[in-house]
């Protein structure tokens, strides 16, 4: 399977390139990625998600904060895919949001799709566009920053 066309079914991949870990995984599987171009990701959002409890008991909606937060763990992937490390040592951590924008809420029973796709990079710092969608309809995008850092040095 080409770069072009690659996928990750298997969560314990997509476990091995982030140190994201359950309540705070938000992304479940790559549908598509092209090195150094973009990748395609998405999240099943379920009822049983944490933070429904609190936001907001009786009108569950997930918080914009996390669709960025998933937007940015795909883009995490796509940069450790993109070049290729091994992520055990490496953090990949925001350095900036903007321009983000929500147009709608996502709740349980939606598949949040996460696309993100790569404006520049200079040196260890990544700038990519995000967008999240529901059903091909926009529900929240932004421009995000961030830089791959060793862990060693945290």
């Amino acid at each position: 399977m080409s770069d072009a066309t690659a996928h990750i079914d298997d969560i314990r991949r997509i476990m091995d390139m982030l140190p994201h870990r359950y309540p705070f995984l938000l992304v479940d599987r790559v549908v598509s990625f092209e090195s150094g171009v973009s990748i395609q990701a998405y999240k099943n959002v379920s009822i049983n998600e944490g933070f429904f409890q609190g936001h907001f008991p009786g009108v569950p909606i997930m918080p914009g904060v996390l669709i960025m937060e998933a937007l940015a763990q795909a883009g995490g992937i796509f940069v450790v895919k993109s070049m290729g490390i091994d992520a055990q040592d490496k953090l990949f951590l925001f350095t900036g949001i903007d321009a983000a924008k929500f147009r709608r809420p996502v709740v349980p029973g939606d598949r949040l799709h996460l696309d993100a796709s790569l404006i520049r990079r200079k040196m260890n710092i990544w700038k990519m566009q995000g967008r999240a969608t529901v059903d091909g309809e926009l529900v929240a995008e932004g421009v995000f920053t961030a830089a791959i850092v060793d862990k060693g040095k945290m």
